[in-house]
């Protein structure tokens, strides 16, 4: 057991060192990078979709790259905002980890992008312990999953620096409490803006963009950027780790297609963070042929 959690510290540690110097990297390049996690089904990409659609029409450079244990399904609704996209296979890995992001971007992603968008693989366990070098890190929770998901799942929602709520348009039909979830949310994570949407009505449209711009501008998120480490009353020694980065991963090219966009919606106010600040995807990186907009 000693050796175990020896192992998974080591391991967490060398992942922290990467996403330390991914995260200056990519500010050095003057890009944002938002970590969104979430349960499968959640309603992630729908929202994605119509936020890459809305940077494009506002003529903000984003860029977007989504895992998934199979297919290229979310890769594909993705590409049709318009913005480039690229499908990470995981090959059976839970989650991320800042070493193979950074071997995905070189050589792909655009230089003149201003927030890349990370869909982690959908699970509120394994991704929570990493950091990917993200400057802005996103937790979501449907309406349909119920109001103690940010109990049940501490970390995921403690160490987020915004929280959205999907699915919002049906919550009366499935008696969803918003007092109760909130109140859970302030339990693991007091403060945390907490922000309600629909893809379907566009409740809340925009407001993930906005977020990572102001951070990408220097603004100020509501708590730390990131934590050192998992809140008090989670024990870093539960959190399962599957695999280090020695494992295959294919990354696909998706092409472009349009989509429409959200309206405007409401949210919960509090505020963003910014993140340390260095250089980016040079030696070591593996390179990937660019995808071009349409």
């Amino acid at each position: 057991m000693c050796r175990t959690a020896d192992l998974r510290r080591a391991v967490l540690a060398h992942n922290d060192d990467s996403a330390r110097a991914l995260r200056a990297a990519l500010a050095a390049r003057g890009t944002v990078a938002v970590n969104l996690l979430s349960s499968p089904g959640s309603g992630k990409t729908a929202l994605l979709e119509g936020e890459l659609t809305l940077a494009r029409e506002r003529g903000v450079p984003v860029a977007a790259l989504t895992a998934d244990l199979a297919t290229e399904n979310d890769a594909r609704r993705l590409a049709r905002s318009g913005a480039p996209v690229q499908q990470v296979l995981t090959d059976g890995l839970c989650h991320l980890e800042a070493v193979m992001l950074r071997g995905y971007l070189a050589g792909w992603l655009p230089q003149d992008t201003q927030v890349l968008f990370v869909e982690n693989v959908g699970n509120l366990v394994c991704p929570a312990a990493y950091d990917l070098g993200e400057s802005l890190r996103v937790t979501l929770a449907s309406v349909t999953e119920g109001e103690d998901k940010p109990l049940k799942y501490p970390t995921a929602f403690g160490l987020a620096q915004l929280v959205l709520v999907t699915k919002a348009d049906i919550a009366e039909a499935v008696d969803f409490d918003e007092d109760v979830f909130l109140a859970n949310v302030a339990q693991v994570n007091p403060g945390v803006e907490v922000v309600f949407t629909s893809a379907r009505s566009g409740l809340g449209a925009g407001v993930l963009l906005e977020r990572a711009l102001a951070v990408r501008a220097g603004g100020q998120v509501h708590r730390p950027v990131m934590a050192a480490a998992p809140p008090a009353s989670v024990d870093a020694g539960d959190l399962a780790v599957d695999g280090v980065s020695d494992h295959v991963h294919h990354r696909h090219e998706v092409p472009h297609e349009h989509s429409p966009v959200p309206e405007p919606g409401h949210h919960h106010d509090h505020a963003p963070d910014r993140a340390p600040t260095r250089d980016l995807l040079g030696a070591g990186a593996h390179e990937h042929p660019a995808v071009d907009g349409p």
